[in-house]
């Protein structure tokens, strides 16, 4: 298939949590022998941080500019997929859907939020008459929210991970435990309570945290190290270098539920056993005791870190690599891309 991808960004991690998404679906799709353009706006934050590249992404600097230089190549794809926080989406969109001659799919890889301000009427990225126009709004969210969202046209598209990239390393535990992750004010609380106080009770123990935009670590306990950015190609040393991992999500995920992070699916590609706090269908992506730890308190964390043996841990590591690896890799997630723009054209013929 020709395929013309519109994201926030691939070229940038700092801060964006889609990139990683990005390059492992098109790289899969490129290996599977598809024509992939991956057009992405040219801003400032990104450019001044940029960490990828590959010859099928383009840059433009305007919706203009997008119009003129691509318009051939939106005509002529079989699928578009636009992707959620695409800057001027609304215009974007709308131009796509008035210009393609295939597919037209929206890739929500922020449903909640999504959610959340079309019901404020404040999203700058999608309004109700476009999601309404799309063929396919592929969720990162499972569960209910979708279907409520865009009714028959709505699929389960969750986060993914790339097995080549992420995968077990022999390296020195020097953390007990360690997160990754841009700092959000809505999920600090739990980062506070599931690792920051587990923390100041065990000063004997180093723990981390990576991520930028923490607004002041001044008063962080003094064995917790912050690293302010963890570029992709370091993930799997940081995750290894850590005796436990913490996953904590964001305040609409957990309202939402069904909301795993691709930090949630790295961490457990590389083998290393996840702590997690709590939320609705978390059970349909790991199994609790088995494949992932969940944890609501510091007395949990602290718990866990003191009373659970090396084998348990390892056993839940290696669960949880093998779950992720059968469901959740950028190979899978090309495989149901082309089998959701099949079914499109099976119904239309």
């Amino acid at each position: 298939m020709k395929i013309v991808v519109l994201g926030l960004s691939i070229t940038s991690s700092w801060g964006n949590g889609h990139a990683t998404n990005y390059r492992g679906l098109c790289g899969e799709l490129v290996r599977r022998g598809h024509d992939v353009l991956f057009l992405e706006r040219d801003v400032p934050w990104y450019r001044a941080s940029r960490d990828f590249a590959a010859p099928y992404v383009r840059l433009y600097d305007s919706p203009a500019e997008l119009r003129e230089r691509f318009e051939h190549r939106v005509r002529d794809a079989d699928l578009v997929l636009v992707g959620s926080f695409v800057p001027d989406g609304i215009e974007v969109g709308g131009w796509i859907l008035d210009t393609a001659g295939g597919a037209v799919a929206f890739w929500d890889i922020d449903t909640p939020v999504t959610a959340a301000s079309l019901e404020r009427g404040d999203c700058p990225y999608l309004s109700r008459e476009l999601l309404d126009r799309y063929d396919l709004y592929l969720s990162f969210t499972g569960g209910p929210l979708p279907e409520r969202l865009a009714g028959r046209r709505a699929r389960p598209f969750h986060c993914l991970v790339d097995a080549d990239a992420y995968r077990p390393l022999d390296t020195e535990q020097r953390f007990a435990l360690g997160y990754l992750g841009t700092y959000s004010a809505d999920r600090h609380a739990a980062l506070r309570r599931l690792l920051l106080e587990p923390a100041r009770r065990l000063a004997a123990e180093a723990f981390v945290v990576g991520g930028p935009q923490y607004p002041d670590t001044a008063d962080w306990p003094e064995n917790v190290r912050h690293v302010d950015h963890v570029a992709p190609a370091e993930h799997p040393r940081f995750y290894a270098s850590q005796r436990l991992t913490l996953n904590v999500t964001r305040a609409p995920m957990v309202a939402a539920g069904w909301s795993p992070s691709v930090r949630l699916f790295e961490a457990a590609a590389c083998g290393v056993p996840v702590v997690s706090d709590g939320w609705p269908g978390l059970e349909t992506f790991f199994v609790p005791g088995e494949e992932i730890l969940v944890a609501e308190t510091a007395d949990d964390v602290v718990r866990m870190l003191a009373h659970t043996d090396e084998a348990r841990l390892v056993e839940i590591g290696r669960q949880a690599r093998a779950r992720v690896l059968a469901e959740h890799t950028a190979e899978r997630r090309a495989t149901q891309l082309e089998e959701h723009v099949a079914s499109l054209q099976w119904a239309a013929a």
